[in-house]
């Protein structure tokens, strides 16, 4: 990864509106984010071969049950090499000409810390959704009880607020105040970013 572009790594639980804002976001004109690939989303998780996606752990609404879905600066697989093989495999669907390169994973929420060892000047945009409006959004796919996912849901938080006193640069936002106020929540995510605002499309 060369030294003028930055990662923008987008987490939150399935269902949370992680798809929703990684299309507005990458439409920026100094942010790309992958696209019209045939992988689910278009989540980087499914483009690459060093790490295991969500699916290995269970999937929507189970990955964080699994203590290995779980990924820090101390995991195995956060070595230079790996950056390296990560970004190779990442690199053919980015526009290289922007600043910005986002990718977009749900299991990103428990992995962050994995991340930023990879890649030190990452920035880290995680959405938090009410964990009843998530099970129940994600109860098709899952096939587990409502109180099984509402006790997935408070896992993955509980998991990522422990991580984020390690992070560097993190921003957190509610799919809530996404909703109610759209315009006012990117910009305040733009901030962030330190780039100028657009509006939503």
């Amino acid at each position: 990864m060369t030294e003028t572009h930055q990662f923008i790594f987008l987490g939150g639980l399935h269902r949370s509106g992680t798809s929703l804002l990684h299309e507005i976001l990458r439409e920026h004109p100094q942010i790309s984010g992958i696209s019209g690939t045939d992988a689910p989303e278009d989540e980087g998780q499914h483009l690459q071969t060093v790490y295991q996606p969500a699916i290995a752990f269970g999937g929507p609404g189970k990955f964080a049950f699994d203590p290995a879905s779980h990924m820090d600066e101390t995991h195995p697989l956060a070595t230079a090499e790996n950056a390296k093989a990560l970004f190779e495999q990442w690199q053919p669907h980015f526009d290289l000409s922007r600043r910005y390169l986002i990718e977009k994973s749900p299991p990103t929420l428990v992995r962050t810390r994995f991340f930023q060892k990879l890649y030190p000047t990452s920035k880290f945009i995680v959405i938090l959704r009410h964990p009843v409006a998530v099970s129940y959004a994600t109860q098709k796919w899952a096939g587990t009880t409502i109180r099984e996912l509402l006790d997935h849901s408070l896992l993955a938080y509980e998991k990522f607020l422990a991580d984020m006193p390690k992070l560097k640069e993190v921003y957190v936002l509610r799919y809530e105040d996404f909703v109610q106020k759209p315009q006012q929540t990117l910009d305040a995510i733009y901030g962030f970013l330190q780039l100028d605002s657009i509006p939503i499309t």
